[in-house]
């Protein structure tokens, strides 16, 4: 079904687009894998987008979601008249800035290899050209075609070593092609569109590895996925993906090499470097290492300076104090050292390529025997997240204001490689992004159960009655049994002045939630969390679990562990470290 044009590019506009660009990776997402073949050929290049692109789409729609009134009462800043660039907000729908800057930093922070990390850059350089001009409601084509031109010059800026037949060619002849368009948006993005495609045929004959494989760049081809979806946007018609150019004679060998499950690391490896980097292609470093790192401009700096001279296909977005990093490594450590050095990094993902994978030997790996069954879990702290991996399961990590997308949990689906899944979403406001995840692994053909826990502390009583020897529905009654007899509860710090069921709390008040709701408030972290486990277990109980976040008062485990032992007899308590979790701290009782 046709799109209804949009005549200038706003913020309606950007939903549109990270929505269509959303759905057309997700159908040559498969496509995309199977072409991957420089440097290394793992096949998750369309995987790694879509992630990406998934992370700026959830952004932008938790802006748009923002804007709405909910039961009469007023559940954003922006409806009251202020907005993040400091102008009044045009009354119930966000800002171009506002959305622009939303599909930048959530593509920033979801980036998932170095094919994303590249795409985010080019959704960064969109968005500060956009975001510039914060007095207008929309924008033009001489806009867009602004937007395209410091788009593609930014995203090659951040690769190290920029070489030809990639996806940094085909964005800068998509900006080239715009350059010299005149006309509306939807003529801009046609001509953006139609010169990434030819630039996109001739990554062949720029790149021997590709020639060879028969196949153009997969990250480019990704690219003009996502400018098609921006031509539906901007003229209501679909482009002609279908036809998307491989090279003319060339054949598809490269389809087989897919995605491999890393047996060292037991992770699938986020390795696709279909994107303008440069790398040996044969051997190479032995570890990806990817992080998000909060660090000021001059510390980047050095910090770019440093890996470049550690390993290869170095590649750093972003900017205002967030930046992501890429880099391909011998030494790990080293890498993540020289980010701790430069700031604070964090959701370090380090992947090791492994002997006899083709990033060192060029050699097949014989695929890994599926297990019968696994748990995949969502946990929102560092320090719970070694609890469940101890435990067995493979974990998603949720940080605050940064919960998974679905695609994330899929992969962990992936990643389990079982024939039975049981997934923990351990948050109730994951359970759609759950379900949606738990479909489509069962398109999959693998059997996915949904237990649909809401607190970290429910995965923890369920995953303690995980029994695989068991049948998959016993197993699956037991989990659901133990997680439905857990209560459960958090002590946190309010943000913003709220009406809540205790009343109205103020920023920087503590809050006692029991089962998601606000039962008391208060100013002393151990009295509200003395106050809710009373409440708790006035109800009875036979164990209680206290999850300490790492802004916890020291004493405070030591003091509700006593409290226990002297009110309430043959009540057991355990405690763990649940790191940055968001919560000071997380009480079950069951």
């Amino acid at each position: 079904m046709a799109q209804v044009p949009q005549t200038f590019f706003d913020a309606l506009a950007v939903r549109t687009w990270c929505g269509l660009a959303l759905e057309a990776l997700g159908r040559a997402r498969e496509e995309i894998d199977a072409i991957n073949v420089y440097p290394v050929a793992d096949g998750d290049t369309g995987t790694n987008l879509y992630l990406t692109v998934e992370s700026a789409f959830t952004a932008v729609e938790a802006v748009f979601a923002g804007y709405e009134v909910v039961a009469g009462v007023v559940v954003s800043e922006a409806v009251s008249g202020e907005r993040c660039d400091g102008a009044a907000a045009p009354g119930g729908e966000p800002s171009l800035s506002d959305a622009v800057r939303a599909m930048a930093h959530g593509a920033l922070i979801g980036a998932r290899g170095n094919s994303g990390t590249i795409l985010a850059q080019l959704l960064r350089g969109m968005a500060q050209v956009f975001a510039a001009d914060g007095e207008a409601a929309h924008t033009d084509g001489r806009g867009l075609r602004l937007a395209l031109r410091h788009a593609a010059d930014a995203a090659r800026q951040a690769v190290a070593h920029p070489v030809e037949g990639t996806v940094l060619t085909v964005a800068s002849a998509a900006a080239d092609a715009a350059t010299g368009a005149e006309g509306d948006c939807g003529t801009v993005a046609r001509a953006a569109y139609e010169g990434a495609r030819a630039a996109l045929a001739a990554t062949p004959g720029q790149l021997a590895v590709l020639e060879r494989a028969g196949v153009v760049d997969a990250g480019g081809q990704g690219l003009v996925a996502v400018l098609a979806a921006l031509v539906e946007t901007l003229t209501g018609e679909a482009a002609a993906l279908a036809g998307a150019p491989h090279a003319h004679g060339l054949r598809h060998e490269a389809g087989a090499s897919h995605a491999r499950v890393d047996a060292t690391s037991g992770e699938a490896g986020s390795r696709d470097c279909a994107d303008g980097t440069t790398a040996p292609e044969a051997g190479g470093p032995a570890f990806e290492v990817i992080y998000l790192l909060e660090a000021d401009d001059a510390a980047v700096d050095r910090l770019r300076a440093r890996l470049d001279a550690l390993g290869d296909s170095l590649v750093v977005v972003g900017g205002d104090g967030l930046w992501n990093v890429h880099v391909h490594v011998d030494d790990a450590g080293a890498a993540v050292e020289a980010g701790v050095e430069a700031g604070r990094p964090y959701r370090i993902r380090i992947t090791h390529f492994g002997a006899g994978d083709v990033h060192t030997t060029g050699a097949e790996r014989p695929p890994r025997e599926r297990a019968q069954r696994a748990v995949v879990a969502v946990v929102p702290g560092e320090g719970l997240a070694g609890l469940y991996t101890e435990a067995g399961a493979t974990t998603v990590l949720s940080r605050p204001g940064e919960a998974p997308a679905s695609g994330e949990l899929v992969e962990a689906v992936r990643r389990a490689h079982a024939r039975e899944v049981v997934l923990l979403p351990n948050d109730a406001d994951l359970r759609h992004t759950a379900a949606a995840a738990a479909e489509q692994a069962r398109t999959e053909g693998i059997r996915v159960a949904l237990i649909p826990t809401r607190s970290a502390v429910q995965g923890i009583a369920a995953l303690a009655v995980h029994a695989p020897e068991r049948r998959f529905d016993e197993d699956v009654v037991a989990m659901t049994s133990a997680a439905g007899a857990t209560r459960y509860a958090e002590v946190l710090v309010a943000e913003r002045e709220s009406w809540t069921m205790a009343g109205i709390c103020q920023a920087g008040d503590v809050l006692g939630l029991i089962e998601g709701d606000v039962a008391v408030i208060g100013s002393d972290v151990t009295a509200i969390a003395e106050t809710v486990l009373d409440r708790m277990l006035s109800a009875g109980g036979e164990l209680v679990t206290l999850v300490l976040g790492d802004e916890a008062p020291e004493p405070i485990a030591d003091h509700l562990e006593a409290r226990v032992r002297e009110s309430y007899l043959a009540v057991d308590t355990v405690v763990y470290r649940g790191g940055r979790q968001g919560a000071l701290l997380l009480i079950g009782v069951e």
